[in-house]
């Protein structure tokens, strides 16, 4: 089992990364609330991990802090969710939102993300309630991450658009998401979370 990674951030595109950990280069899957501590690509990262083995492919999944992956491996515990929605439903809200969404039975907010009907929702605040009180909190600060003096070349609103649709959207509601928030000199992450925080929050 992998269960953590130090090395060099050497590609990012959201939902996808890439660290190269002593020559090898592992690719892994992370929520937006994971791309929001990244440093640029060339500077050291350290994320937790999950490995996840399937029949037809292995998948690395990276969080900065280990409360992220404790709470995405107890969704996936849930009947119904996946990875994919578990990822959805760490970048569309914090640890913390969702355990309110929990306490307050709120299942507005979580079928406003991708994937989440009605019936899901309901589904995870009950199987969640319990399960939320053994997550540990101690991993809740991100890593130190090291950023380098400069970076890659950056288109944000097409990359911003690219993650959104990855993370489940349809193309056309994660563009008329993007174009709702102002863009100018902003980089693809805070696009995203600004897109996110206005659908979660309406």
């Amino acid at each position: 089992m992998i269960g953590r990674l130090r090395g060099e951030l050497v590609h990012k595109q959201p939902p996808f990364l890439m660290v190269d950990v002593g020559g090898v280069g592992y690719e892994l899957e992370a929520p937006m609330s994971t791309f929001y501590d990244l440093p640029l690509q060339g500077g050291q990262v350290v994320l937790f991990t999950h490995l996840a083995i399937r029949d037809d492919a292995h998948v690395l999944y990276g969080f900065a802090t280990e409360s992220e992956r404790a709470l995405f491996r107890a969704l996936l515990k849930v009947s119904g969710v996946g990875a994919k929605m578990a990822l959805a439903i760490l970048s569309g809200m914090s640890a913390d939102e969702f355990a309110l969404c929990v306490q307050r039975d709120d299942t507005a907010a979580l079928v406003r993300l991708p994937g989440i009907g009605k019936k899901t929702a309901e589904r995870l605040i009950v199987e969640m309630r319990d399960r939320l009180d053994r997550i540990e909190s101690a991993g809740d600060t991100p890593l130190p991450q090291t950023r380098p003096s400069s970076g890659a070349v950056e288109t944000p609103v097409s990359d911003a658009i690219g993650a959104l649709i990855a993370l489940g959207y349809k193309p056309n509601d994660a563009s008329r998401m993007v174009r709702s928030v102002e863009s100018e000199n902003l980089s693809s992450e805070e696009i995203i979370r600004l897109a996110l925080r206005a659908v979660v929050t309406k």
